[in-house]
């Protein structure tokens, strides 16, 4: 098959296409023909091997794993003996961990859902990783009616499906993006929107009942300020200045808030095919809409992953495959 691949970490220009065997599925396997697989910041960092504590997992000197991408939607083209829940034809988008960017991907039937049947592969595959970390850190900070929720990174992939998801939970939305962005935010959903290079949202005290901060750009005890007493913070963010900086904030959060009256809660997103079940759901209801800006095709791939990294995105990247 065909596959983006790479044998150093590095920049975009590392990724290369190639011709590599095609997966075997086991028996709780789901075999994908891939038709669309969407480019996330998780991606960009396994391809860099950053923050460098991820290279104990994934390879101290190269990667183990040559083939990036967790996004995928397409259709099913063989399963293993073990597989009840889906056969060969059906329309599915999943989470892998062994790399999307590629023409099949072999998935465990437990991370799989049938796709949403009002949008295409290319949108479906937009969903994936954002909108189950969307719908985590939403959950984990058990955002309801009434309650006001800041997105800090509210014009990414993350940030579009959590300000929608709020909205559509019965949250008042203040979205944080650059200026430029700041109507497609409103596009989404949000009842407010604050430029960060104009002003800063820590600056509203004892504001927000919630903060999902996927961003990581204000210090830690300044975001604190910004929630009421007994507020939430969700921390999800790969990036925060120096190599350890995500970890560093997140372990300092955790630590921290025991001993006060405000929630702090990292968020460690985990595949999960309920949770693409429900998006798909909400998203054939009308509740949730996913944006794709750009469609490269695979060849390509690295022109897309460039594209991410610019910061220029307003919703997803996509590759057709």
């Amino acid at each position: 098959m065909r596959a983006i691949v790479q044998h150093r970490y590095g920049g975009p220009d590392e990724l290369a296409l190639a011709e590599v065997a095609a997966p075997e599925p086991a028996a709780d396997e789901v075999l994908i023909r891939v038709m669309a697989v969407a480019v996330s910041m998780g991606d960009v960092l396994l391809m860099r091997g950053e923050p460098r504590a991820v290279r104990l997992a994934y390879g101290l000197r190269r990667p183990k794993r040559p083939i990036i991408g967790r996004d995928v939607a397409g259709e099913v083209v063989a399963v293993g003996h073990a597989v009840t829940r889906f056969a060969v034809g059906d329309a599915v988008f999943a989470e892998s961990d062994q790399g999307g960017f590629a023409e099949f991907v072999a998935v465990p039937e437990r991370f799989v859902a049938a796709r949403p049947t009002s949008v295409d592969a290319i949108h479906a595959a937009a969903v994936v990783v954002s909108g189950t970390t969307a719908m985590q850190g939403l959950r984990l900070a058990g955002v309801g009616a009434g309650q006001h929720v800041l997105v800090n990174g509210a014009s990414g992939g993350v940030g579009g499906f959590a300000v929608q998801l709020a909205k559509g939970r019965g949250a008042e939305v203040t979205g944080v993006s650059r200026g430029a962005k700041a109507e497609h935010v409103r596009a989404l959903g949000a009842d407010h929107v604050i430029d960060y290079s104009t002003e800063d949202f820590t600056a509203n005290l004892g504001r927000y009942d919630v903060v999902f901060d996927l961003v990581a750009d204000r210090p830690l005890g300044r975001v604190r300020r910004s929630l009421t007493p007994r507020g939430t913070l969700v921390l999800s963010s790969g990036r925060g200045g120096t190599v350890l900086g995500p970890m560093r904030r997140m372990a300092a959060a955790s630590v921290i808030s025991p001993f006060v009256s405000q929630r702090l809660r990292p968020l460690a997103a985990a595949r999960s095919g309920d949770d693409l079940a429900e998006l798909a759901r909400r998203i054939d209801a009308g509740e949730v809409r996913p944006v794709v800006d750009r469609v490269f095709p695979l060849e390509k791939a690295a022109e897309a992953v460039a594209m991410l990294e610019s910061g220029e995105v307003r919703g997803k990247v996509v590759i057709a495959v």
